[in-house]
Order: C-alpha cells, then structure tokens, then sequence
C-alpha cells in the first residue's frame, strides 16, 4: 500500500491530463452511444489497455449545483444509482479529498461489486467547475470487492453562453475494473452506465 501522495502536484497534473483530454479533436472519437440525455464516444486510452471515455449533455442546472451532485459528497450516494457506499477517508482542503466507494454488480452481475479509492479534486475551469480524480493504491481492499482502478477522469461543466440556467456537461472516464473480464461486457457496461448517468442526474437535480 502507498503512502497518500502531496496532494498540490497531484491536483495540478490531473487537471491538465483533464484539460489535454478535453482538447483531444472530434475526428479522434468514435460514438459509442447515443440517448436523448447524452452521447457517449470512445478512443483506446493511453494510460491501459481498454478505453478513455468522453460523454456529453446539456443539463438544466447552474454550474455549481450540479457539480455538487457529482463530486464527493451528501448528494451523489443518493442519486448514483450504480454507486452503493461512499466515505471521505481523507481531506486535505475544501475542495480535496480521498474517498473510497464501492459499486453494485452489473450486466447481471457478470461485473462483481468493485471498491475504488480515489483522490478527488474540484477546481475552476473557464465559466465553471472541473471535478477530476484517479485513483490510488491506499487501504485494505474490503473483502467481497474487486478493487479497480480510475485512470485519470473528471466532469466539465460549464453554462450555455445563450442559456445560463443550463449547463454543458463533459465527463472523460477510463476506469480499469480488473478482474477476468471479457473486454465487451465492459465495453457495454461503461457506454450504458455513462448514459445512465446523465438520466439519473437530471431527475436528481428535478427532484
């Protein structure tokens, strides 16, 4: 087990890895996934041998309430149907943090319940807000869990120029959940959850 890293340079490499990835070109991506909520592309990630993941919505919100719903905190256990335990193991500042959660089984539980220990990290960005993670080899693994493992992710969002009570969402995942698993159950299991995503959020932020 790794000791928890110095949180400043941690911080600021993960939000320019997050600002390169949002730059990546269009021409780069391929759709993986189209809902009236969100489109969901994909491209062979640079950090593991599966995918990086790019979604994208417009959410009827204000920046900041929305990130609240997506970043540690009260509000994402309540709404992120995938997400079943959440704790903040450490926080170094306001807006820093590591926390392990824990995610039920999918695809009719040929995905196990997988744990995640991540450091947390929520800045400005343009407009608004990114909140980014990845995650870290810190603590126990709890038994009945598979531990895997978020390459660097996060969620951009920031307010329509024309609409400001809506907000355009940009998420980029590459999650490794490790374990025997054949690479299109996890192909088909990231596109759905990411689209799922955004429908569960906006009937949260509804709510």
């Amino acid at each position: 087990m790794d000791p928890l890293p110095n949180p400043a340079p941690l911080a600021s490499k993960l939000r320019n890895t997050l600002i390169r990835y949002h730059s990546i070109g269009d021409g780069d991506w391929r759709v993986a996934k189209k809902t009236k909520d969100a489109t969901v592309w994909r491209k062979p990630s640079e950090e593991f041998s599966g995918y990086l993941y790019k979604a994208q919505g417009v959410v009827e919100d204000v920046t900041n309430r929305i990130v609240d719903h997506i970043r540690p905190g009260p509000y994402r256990l309540d709404w992120d149907s995938l997400m079943t335990s959440m704790d903040i193991m450490e926080t170094f500042e306001e807006n820093c943090c590591v926390m392990r959660y824990t995610t039920a089984g999918q695809l009719w539980n040929i995905i196990a319940p997988r744990e995640f220990v991540d450091f947390s990290y929520t800045t400005s960005y343009e407009d608004g807000l990114l909140t980014c993670g990845i995650s870290l080899d810190y603590g126990e693994v709890r038994p009945n869990f598979v531990r895997g493992f978020n390459h660097p992710c996060g969620w951009f969002c920031v307010p329509l120029k024309d609409s400001p009570g809506h907000s355009l969402l940009t998420g980029y995942i590459q999650t490794e959940l490790r374990g025997m698993l054949p690479q299109s159950a996890v192909d088909t299991a990231m596109s759905s959850t990411l689209a799922n995503f955004y429908s569960d959020l906006k009937k949260a932020l509804k709510a």
